[in-house]
């Protein structure tokens, strides 16, 4: 009776991405408890952020791809709305207006777009039939453009880039011509002094780090110093779990969250490093093989693009760290300490496992 409750419990959850992910998120409790000073109340926040997770991963998990389907256009809608009234009521921290209270709690409806936006897509493409034309392409664009323009005007530079990667690569997956992304970023380019004006003086500055930290070592360049001396000192094999000293010294600022990978390259060094990469590049193949696998445009796109965003989460993290990027606030997928990203990326793996276990049987 047990077995066939626990067999019922796990049917739609993938064995394979299951050992990953459960290895990422141990790992990413030893660094946690180095970097937070061995807090065990920071243990244990994330404790609870990690069972929410899998909650989220498991409801996911045992809804049909095409139930899926049904939700992505009014989740879209609810979610554009949320941002315009994010917009005209939301509340104001830390100089950014990216949160709507709602009498309860807060809630940043820009979360809901990390999974809403790829879906819509999803959803507008499976809906065309054969190839899709310019238009279509056009229309998606637009699709795309609608809520990353709200969350830029926030702002939110992280989080907008995050879903413009996940829209783009909709369009990609669904066949968006060579010669047009060319030529978009051909215009890109040409617009650089444009969009150069558009930014905020913070974001600009993140930028002029990022091609020389030293100009402001103690202000806007001090995080992504530290970082690179935390992670060159780390050598090969590391300075060992809990004997890192620019962590323990507290010299590398926001080391739970954001800059994590700092620590993790300090006290377990380049052979830490490809342990992780090596999680990593696992749970990216395999979702990629559940895409290919798929049996309906919607369940391949949208598989593969939760693939490919959570690459980009982890090499945009990596990138910044490492000072071959700017800052953009971006966490460390699995590992960084907070519970929305935590809850985004397990849901949207979730929804990898359901369109993995829920094919329809085919007759061999």
């Amino acid at each position: 009776m047990i077995n066939k409750l626990l067999k019922r419990f796990f049917k739609h959850i993938d064995p394979f991405l299951m050992v990953c992910l459960f290895f990422t998120l141990l790992l990413g409790l030893f660094v946690l408890y180095s970097a937070s000073g061995q807090s065990i109340e920071r243990i244990y926040g994330q404790g609870i952020n990690i069972v929410l997770a899998l909650s989220f991963m498991w409801i996911a998990a045992n809804i049909a791809p095409n139930q899926l389907e049904r939700v992505a256009l009014p989740l879209y809608v609810l979610g554009v709305l949320l941002l315009i009234a994010v917009a005209l009521f939301g509340s104001i921290s830390h100089g950014a207006q990216r949160w709507l209270n709602v009498g309860f709690t807060k809630i940043q409806p820009s979360e809901i777009m990390r999974i809403a936006m790829p879906m819509m897509l999803a959803w507008y493409f499976s809906k065309q039939e054969g190839k899709p034309k310019m238009v279509d392409f056009a229309i998606g664009g637009l699709l795309l453009l609608v809520p990353v323009a709200l969350i830029m005007k926030q702002p939110d530079l992280g989080t907008s880039l995050l879903i413009t990667a996940s829209g783009f690569y909709i369009l990609f997956l669904a066949g968006l011509s060579w010669k047009l992304m060319l030529g978009s970023a051909v215009v890109l380019a040409a617009s650089t002094p444009i969009l150069w004006s558009m930014l905020h003086d913070y974001q600009r500055k993140r930028v002029e780090i990022l091609l020389d930290p030293t100009q402001d070592p103690l202000g806007a360049g001090y995080h992504t110093i530290q970082a690179i001396i935390a992670i060159g000192s780390g050598g090969t094999a590391g300075k060992g779990w809990l004997n890192g000293t620019q962590t323990q010294l507290e010299f590398l600022p926001e080391r739970t969250t954001d800059f994590i990978f700092a620590v993790f390259g300090e006290e377990f060094g380049l052979l830490g490093n490809l342990l992780l990469l090596l999680l990593f590049t696992l749970i990216i193949l395999r979702g990629l093989y559940i895409a290919s696998q798929a049996q309906s445009t919607f369940g391949r796109l949208l598989a593969g693009s939760i693939t490919l965003t959570f690459f980009t989460y982890a090499f945009v993290n990596m990138g910044m760290v490492s000072g071959i990027l700017p800052v953009v606030g971006v966490p460390l997928p699995l590992i960084s300490y907070g519970g929305t990203s935590m809850v985004t990326l397990c849901l949207s793996l979730g929804i990898l496992m359901s369109i993995n276990t829920h094919k329809k049987l085919v007759a061999t």
